[in-house]
């Protein structure tokens, strides 16, 4: 065994260091779209939100030279898609799938018009925390380099499945997602809420975009989301709900989609791009398991669209 490399034993390395950083977004976007969905409203504009998050992001870092400043300014520019979103769909005989998909138009749309200037620039990277010093192989360094934002991902999804199962305002989440006539006998103001509800799951999917040109793959282009937004609403569906869960499946779609460069890592080129098809094979699969007439809305908000 070479210091240069570990054999075989590279794969399961390269496949653990690409779930992890081909999850982060979707953690974010699945985590905000969870929120937004317990509230009783579906977001199909997350895949807008999220290349304008990943735009806006790596132009403010760009500009200013911090990271941070860029993974903050896609978090205001998600809300502000989110409350759009939010207040459209607050408005009577307003559709919010079809709210959705005119929004994520709008925001890959004014991606595309407003990032061409920064199609070149390189802007600053955010910072990864070294886990894998210890080891003197270089995979095993870049497969245990995990950026800040995962951590941080983590610790949200395991803070909004204690604020759902703990918390007054998990409650009244909850509540007006499954029932308005419920939520306005308590007192509730149910649009208000659910407003609120979407800017922030908005916010959690231009963290994502900005994960996206800030770290991985670390550039801002225009096909950088690669349909990530939209697959994160299957994978919310797929978890049934649960935030504990999004994290389990976004590790699950991360190593998906990190097979097709692990195994060319060792060599096998054979079918090379159909590899890489294997998240969105997943999505497809998971979408037809969980599309039994029994079972497949179980666990979903009363008020959600789909449910009706």
């Amino acid at each position: 065994m070479s210091e240069t490399g570990i054999g075989l034993w590279g794969v399961p390395l390269a496949i653990l260091g690409g779930a992890i950083r081909v999850s982060t977004p979707f953690l974010f976007v699945s985590l905000g779209e969870c929120l937004t969905e317990r509230s009783g409203r579906i977001n199909l504009g997350l895949e807008g939100t999220l290349v304008f998050g990943a735009m806006a992001g790596y132009a403010i870092a760009y500009e200013t030279g911090n990271p941070w400043a860029g993974v903050l300014a896609a978090a205001i520019a998600g809300a502000a898609f989110g409350l759009v979103h939010g207040l459209l769909c607050s408005l009577p005989r307003v559709n919010d799938i079809a709210i959705g998909i005119a929004l994520m138009l709008l925001g890959m749309g004014l991606a595309f018009f407003f990032g061409k200037p920064y199609i070149q620039p390189v802007a600053p990277d955010l910072p990864a925390i070294e886990l894998g010093a210890w080891s003197s192989y270089p995979q095993v360094q870049a497969a245990l380099r995990v950026n800040v934002l995962f951590v941080i991902g983590a610790g949200m999804a395991v803070a909004l499945w204690w604020v759902f199962r703990a918390t007054k305002v998990g409650l009244i989440v909850r509540v007006v997602g499954d029932s308005t006539d419920a939520a306005r006998a308590m007192g509730l103001r149910p649009n208000r809420i659910r407003i609120a509800s979407t800017a922030v799951g908005g916010a959690s999917a231009g963290v994502a975009g900005a994960y996206l040109s800030l770290y991985y793959p670390g550039s801002w282009n225009e096909g950088i989301s690669s349909g990530q937004g939209l697959m994160a609403v299957a994978l919310v569906i797929f978890a049934r709900w649960n935030p504990i869960q999004c994290f389990g499946a976004a590790l699950l779609f991360g190593g998906a989609g990190a097979l097709g460069p692990a195994l060319q890592s060792v060599g096998v080129t054979s079918g090379y791009y159909l590899f890489y098809a294997a998240p969105y094979v997943l999505t497809l699969g998971m979408l037809i398991a969980t599309s039994s007439t029994t079972r497949a809305m179980s666990g979903a908000p009363g008020e959600l669209s789909i449910t009706k």
